[in-house]
């Protein structure tokens, strides 16, 4: 007996989504989807990952081609499961994250008809996906297999395309949704893989994709890179500003060293390193006279700007600022860009600053970096002045005892901004986070993914609210061997509201925006497996990461803080970096 046509179509599409990339697979269980999970584990190449909670499933995946460039399948049945999807999806969409969503649904006859786990899915998510396809209820006949190998084609080329993003494809399965006992042990797998076939069903020789997609980068015209190159030429008080983004640092710091024009780079762009780096930007620029004398010509930028207003008013007022991004986003949120240069960022470095003379350190540059300097010390004279644990100093630290080749996956709300204002410059430390849509959510799981597609140690920085959200993603650890380590800024609450005009309304504030909690994150740990190590004083961060890192596994390290305390310590720093001044 051959297996049924919900199984065809599901082997058929696991196996041209392999051959085109896919290694990585994340499943929240359900019936409708049968026929995709029996063929995800029966594949043979693919890990398999298996979370109850879709929500969590989603981020795994989304955190799996955050670290690797590669999407991930995330499957689901029908109903609410495929709706829990939509965070990941939006997170997908607004970073540019490479994701592949396939969707098991009811077939069209059972649609408006209260059949349960049913509901609209036809294109669920809007327009946060790249291409949305209603595959169709799978039948056997002529054609099907090409059909189907062809979608997952152009699904695995859209979603890795340019740019990369989410792509949905909702596929409708009739019973029976699995071969009979009788079918034999290839029913899951036919179609096969052993050779072109007319009809598609054993797809191209080789292993090839059914269609291959080869792209090159957008390069720029030669009339526009005489253009820039003038441009930077005739100005000294030039900056390099780096939001996030994937761009190869080495041509765009080359290029800075010969403009002599100082790095303004947040950590999730890769370029906070170097001697042009200036690290303390976001503490300088709250000294508004500084501020006002350091106003920039030209500022040359790549990425989404981060959390810095200080930084993003120094960009809005310069005289022209230009934006290089590849997939020609529009990451103007102030309104300010001047020009948008649609091209691939590393390739114009190289060859502008291949095209420009190199120009002498200027009174510009020393006057950054002489700032940069006072700065520095000012934050960690202050940070270092005890042994006490603070939320900067905590940021700072991590950064910086990390070992190179590590990921160090940072969450929304306060810990990115600690890591943007206070982590020193240095190579080598991939900082990755879910900056698209800036949420919260997910965290845990995006960090699992990460660490399941990463070779070198992966280390995550959280609040407490960022992991309680996403305390099933903990899971894991249950299903399958991960390691990581997530380091807990505890504080009892949103400690981010404490910096905001809420915290002005004292007879609400913790009832609206506080919600202190009051959860005993060891309690957390015991209930997930997890290991749990609590950090007194700042000189115990690094052997207690170390220790946990050595162990394998998951791990929370606490960091118990207090939220009035904290606001307290940033105001100290700012006005100690503008005595500095």
């Amino acid at each position: 007996m051959t297996a049924t046509s919900a199984q065809a179509l599901a082997v058929t599409l696991v196996d041209e989504l392999v051959r085109a990339g896919v290694r990585h697979a994340c499943l929240a269980p359900g019936s409708r989807s049968a026929p995709l999970a029996l063929a995800l584990v029966a594949d043979g190449r693919l890990d398999v990952h298996v979370l109850i909670d879709e929500r969590s499933a989603a981020f795994l995946a989304l955190g799996i081609g955050k670290a690797s460039g590669r999407p991930a399948m995330l499957v689901s049945t029908s109903g609410t499961a495929a709706a829990n999807f939509h965070p990941a999806v939006l997170e997908a969409h607004h970073s540019k994250t490479p994701l592949i969503v396939i969707t098991a649904d009811r077939p069209p006859e059972l649609r408006d008809t209260g059949a349960g786990q049913t509901v609209d899915q036809i294109k669920l998510y809007g327009d946060a996906v790249r291409w949305f396809v209603e595959v169709g209820v799978p039948e056997d006949r002529p054609g099907s297999a090409r059909y189907w190998r062809s979608i997952a084609a152009r699904a695995h080329a859209t979603a890795s395309g340019s740019p990369a993003g989410p792509v949905h494809l909702n596929a409708a399965f009739r019973d029976p949704l699995v071969p009979a006992m009788d079918a034999g042990p290839g029913a899951e797998r036919s179609g096969g893989r052993e050779g072109e076939e007319p009809d598609g069903s054993g797809g191209r020789e080789g292993g090839a994709p059914w269609t291959q997609v080869r792209r090159t980068p957008p390069m720029a015209a030669e009339d526009d890179l005489e253009w820039l190159a003038g441009v930077i030429a005739a100005s000294d008080r030039g900056l390099v500003v780096a939001g996030d983004c994937d761009v190869d640092p080495g041509p765009v710091l080359a290029l800075a060293e010969k403009t002599g024009w100082p790095v303004l780079a947040d950590p999730l762009s890769g370029l906070r390193c170097g001697e042009l780096a200036i690290s303390t930007y976001d503490s300088l620029l709250r000294n508004e006279a500084w501020a006002n004398d350091h106003r920039a010509d030209v500022v040359m930028r790549v990425g989404k700007l981060g959390t810095s207003t200080a930084l993003m008013t120094l960009v809005s007022g310069a005289e022209h600022e230009i934006v290089i991004d590849a997939d020609g986003m529009w990451l103007d949120a102030e309104r300010s860009a001047a020009t948008l240069l649609i091209a691939d960022p590393a390739s114009v470095c190289r060859q502008v600053g291949g095209a420009l003379p190199a120009r002498p350190h200027s009174l510009w540059l020393e006057g950054w970096r002489h700032a940069e300097r006072c700065a520095r010390g000012a934050i960690d004279g202050l940070l270092d002045l005890d042994d006490d644990v603070s939320e900067p100093r905590t940021a700072r630290d991590l950064a910086g005892l990390l070992p190179d080749g590590a990921t160090l996956v940072v969450a929304s709300s306060m810990p990115v901004r600690d890591l943007d204002w206070y982590m020193r410059p240095r190579p080598g430390l991939r900082v990755l986070g879910n900056r698209g849509a800036n949420g919260i959510d997910g965290f845990v799981s995006t960090t699992l993914g990460v660490a399941l597609a990463s070779p070198q140690p992966t280390v995550g920085l959280a609040g407490d609210l960022s992991i309680l959200h996403d305390q099933n993603g903990l899971m894991l650890r249950r299903a399958e061997p991960v390691n990581a380590v997530f380091v807990v800024i505890n504080n009892d609450g949103g400690g981010i509201f404490s910096f905001l005009p809420q915290a002005r309304r004292p007879e609400h504030f913790e009832q609206l925006f506080g919600t202190p909690h009051g959860l005993n994150l060891a309690t957390l740990g015991e209930l997930y497996g997890c290991g749990h190590r609590s950090v007194e004083r700042a000189s115990e961060l690094a052997p207690a990461v170390a220790a946990a890192k050595e162990q394998g596994g998951l791990h929370l390290v606490e960091v118990h803080t207090d939220r009035t305390a904290n606001v307290t310590l940033h105001r100290r720093l700012n006005q100690a970096v503008s005595d500095a001044l």
